[in-house]
């Protein structure tokens, strides 16, 4: 009782400062997470806490499952279809080189892996985290093509990241019936499944969502609520299904459109409110799993958050990016805010759950919970500097950089981000 009372009392703190610790150092992640490291360093009976890491996994699924969700049915996929744009190119070589880089480097820092368990150690951890860098991509000093395409990168890249974990899962899984037999598995539960549920509930639901609208059933403060409800919908038959709820959940985000345009708009609305409250809460429960955990990382899963967060990611990002005209700057400005965060530390939870701590779970573990924990703060405290550095650049490129071009395609995430903080 004590870890929610004093979850709630936090939120209702930080929601008072809110305004003006944005334009400080200390991010909510941050605040979130430090805040649950002290509570579970300063209450003793707490180091124990076994019996709420089912609920810290239970909430940590429900927020990915609002996140895919929101993110794909905001995305107008017809725009990737241009490898021209930004977020494509960060989407398709960016990711793809992220993953095979991740898991080469895997297999060298840490030799217990094998090579598909060094994919999911990869997978993991590749999604990016727009949150960690919120003042990124809501500050006009940044231009609206550089936010827009980090912002659609870290929208699309965690539900992008859930097939390729799976997969790697069902290699490094494939036992006495061998690889053929456990890939198919993989196949028709997880990935088959989970698309055909998503696209039932996405198109039903949104035709169902369009008919109310339509014929005025609705009233207008429940549709940000009955749309919620379809990713949550989609995480109970994958359930029953044992299908992975992720995938349902983000192709019932594409699906729903088709039955009714503006769910996107209304599952933001929704996600930005209540969707916040599960976001802070994983963070401070990981704040809390740190500080039970801490002792189990070694020094190779600090040399590995180091890499992950650099290398592994600037380099994918810079190789990206060739032929685009942009300034040394702007790729490393890119390829410097990549942060992990909520989507790396559910999946992570995910696997250990599924596969519990045996083999290479232990090491994965670690290196996760090290990387994460590492972003949250290297990401946080140099997003203020690191933006002014980057406008100070800009100023000497002049007006007519190729980082100020709009004639490329738009997005729906452009006109969405969240209004700059007064």
């Amino acid at each position: 009782m004590i870890l929610v009372s004093v979850l709630v009392a936090l939120i209702f703190l930080y929601s008072l400062v809110s305004a003006r610790l944005e334009r400080t150092y200390l991010t909510a992640p941050i605040v979130f997470t430090t805040a649950g490291i002290l509570l579970f360093l300063v209450v003793p009976h707490l180091r124990d806490w076994k019996a709420d890491e089912d609920l810290f996994l239970r909430v940590a699924e429900a927020g990915l499952v609002l996140l895919l969700f929101t993110d794909a049915s905001r995305t107008d996929l017809g725009m990737l279809r241009s490898m021209v744009t930004l977020p494509a190119r960060l989407l398709s070589v960016g990711m793809l080189l992220t993953i095979l880089l991740g898991a080469l480097l895997a297999v060298l820092v840490f030799p217990q892996l094998s090579l598909w368990e060094a994919g999911i150690l990869a997978a993991i951890l590749a999604p990016t985290d727009a949150g960690l860098g919120q003042i990124i991509v809501n500050s006009p000093r940044v231009p609206m093509r550089i936010r827009q395409a980090l912002n659609v990168e870290a929208g699309l890249n965690d539900g992008l990241s859930v097939p390729f974990m799976l997969f790697f899962i069902a290699l490094a899984e494939a036992g006495s019936e061998g690889p053929r037999a456990s890939f198919a598995h993989f196949v028709v539960e997880q990935l088959g499944y989970g698309v055909a549920i998503g696209g039932v509930v996405g198109v039903v639901g949104g035709w169902f969502l369009g008919l109310a609208i339509r014929g005025k059933w609705i009233a207008g403060s429940f549709v940000p609520l009955a749309v919620a409800t379809i990713p949550l919908l989609c995480a109970v038959a994958s359930e029953a299904a044992d299908a992975s709820m992720f995938i349902a959940a983000f192709v019932a985000g594409l699906a729903v459109q088709v039955g009714y345009k503006e769910a996107g708009k209304h599952s933001l609305e929704f996600t930005e409110e209540w969707g916040q409250v599960f976001n802070l809460s994983i963070f401070f429960l990981f704040g809390g799993l740190v500080a039970q955990k801490w002792r189990l990382c070694s020094a190779a899963d600090v040399l590995y958050a180091v890499v992950s967060l650099t290398v592994v990611r600037m380099l994918p990002v810079a190789l990206a990016l060739v032929g685009t005209r942009l300034s040394r700057a702007t790729v490393l400005f890119m390829g410097w805010f990549g942060p992990r965060g909520l989507a790396s530390i559910v999946l992570g939870a995910v696997y250990i759950e599924h596969a519990g701590l045996h083999h290479g779970g232990l090491a994965i573990r670690a290196a996760v919970m090290a990387t994460v924990l590492l972003s949250i703060f290297a990401h946080g405290l140099s997003a203020l500097p690191g933006m002014r550095w980057y406008a100070a650049r800009l100023q000497a490129l002049g007006p007519n950089a190729p980082e100020h071009d709009l004639t490329s395609p738009r997005t729906p995430a452009e006109p969405q981000l969240p209004s700059p903080a007064p």
